[in-house]
């Protein structure tokens, strides 16, 4: 059989892999030790902190979905960071952030800084010209996020890399927002992509996990011994809930863009929305680099509303399908004012700097049918008509 699709890839996940019983879905490995044949004869898997049959799996699947040599699977997305940096830097480090990252990758970037790990720049890398400035300045590593969270900016992964190798400096990419579905970061020239698994390839909602996948054996066997060292690495469990919902990624992503697209063409025709952040807008600015590096634009739209922040109080709670919380990438619609709830750690240099305003609202569009979210955002809209 030749290659197959990545859809085909992720519903294969560990199929038939049962020797013991011949069960279709893999069993959970629920133990946090194995036995030694014999004394001086070190097993495959010895403690689950260092090898789990159901995490390797896991950990299998996403390296091939994502065209890596090796996957680590970690017990959150800021863990998946954390390890990398943890792995590549020193005191003497300096690594530039797309400054308008998730609230929470912000803050793991300035308390490790604080602390002395290491050095930070937060620049914008959707401009090259900065980002070659700064990469006079010898960079050990460059971390993006693309499209960023919330406001979905698009870097150019494929001339970053470029530039960076010129200066010795990896880079990693956030791949989060698209999966490897609709983005494959390595083959564009990146050295590590990370991903929170907690959003959409569980996209249930029901687990935290991260991974880190690596394009080359050596980065991969050093981030494999630290994730080990200093145990950042998930459970089993946790492994299972993600395996399970990465079957349906594929199916999920299209109801999910599908649902986006008539939400979109109804936000372009709501005056109280002053701008709509989503780069399948021709009048986005990175527009053309995303419709070349992705084969998606995802499901994540964030909006200005020109509202005062009493009536987008009212707005929220006016919405009935659309629950108020963090995160993203479920099977259920959400809205968040990033301002207050996922960058809330951030001051407010930093958020005026990254350019979210206390008048942004960033929806998480689900899989619940199009026509009931569209009902749903008309009747909240129609109260300030």
């Amino acid at each position: 059989m030749g290659l197959l699709e990545k859809s085909t890839v992720a519903v294969r996940s560990g199929i038939g892999s049962d020797n013991q019983y011949g069960s279709v879905i893999p069993p959970i490995f629920m133990s946090t030790n194995f036995i030694f044949s014999q004394l001086g004869e070190i097993p495959k898997y010895d403690y689950s902190r260092s090898g789990n049959p159901t995490v390797e799996q896991l950990e299998s699947t996403l390296s091939q979905l994502e065209n890596g040599f090796g996957a680590i699977v970690t017990n959150s997305g800021t863990s998946a960071i954390n390890l990398v940096l943890s792995t590549t830097l020193d005191s003497n480090s300096l690594v530039l952030v797309s400054k308008d990252c998730y609230g929470g990758t912000h803050r793991l970037f300035e308390a490790r800084q604080l602390k002395g790990d290491f050095n930070v720049r937060f620049v914008d890398t959707s401009n090259l010209d900065q980002v070659q400035y700064y990469l006079e300045q010898r960079p050990k590593l460059i971390f993006i996020e693309t499209p960023s969270n919330p406001l979905l900016k698009i870097t150019d992964i494929e001339k970053i890399t470029s530039l960076a190798k010129s200066f010795d400096t990896k880079v990693v990419v956030d791949n989060t927002f698209l999966t490897p579905i609709y983005q494959t970061p390595l083959d564009l020239g990146a050295d590590f992509v990370v991903h929170s698994l907690t959003k959409f390839i569980n996209g249930h909602s029901d687990c935290l996990a991260g991974a880190v996948i690596c394009k080359h054996k050596e980065d991969f066997e050093s981030i494999k011994w630290w994730g080990n060292c200093i145990g950042s690495n998930t459970n089993s469990f946790d492994a299972f809930l993600t395996s399970r919902g990465l079957r349906t990624l594929s199916a999920r992503l299209k109801i999910h863009e599908f649902n986006t697209k008539r939400i979109l063409n109804f936000f372009l025709n709501q005056k109280v929305i002053t701008k709509i952040y989503y780069p399948s807008l021709c009048s986005h600015d990175g527009h053309e680099i995303a419709s070349r590096q992705q084969k998606g634009f995802g499901s994540i739209i964030s909006c200005e509303f020109n509202l005062s922040s009493v009536q987008i109080e009212k707005f929220i709670n006016s919405l009935q399908l659309f629950s108020l919380a963090e995160s993203l990438g479920g099977a259920e619609s959400l809205v968040c004012h990033p301002a207050s709830m996922t960058h809330r750690a951030m001051e407010n240099n930093a958020l005026k700097n990254a350019g979210i305003s206390k008048n942004l609202l960033r929806f998480s569009i689900g899989i619940e049918d199009y026509e009931d979210l569209l009902s749903d955002l008309n009747r909240a809209i129609n109260l300030f008509k």
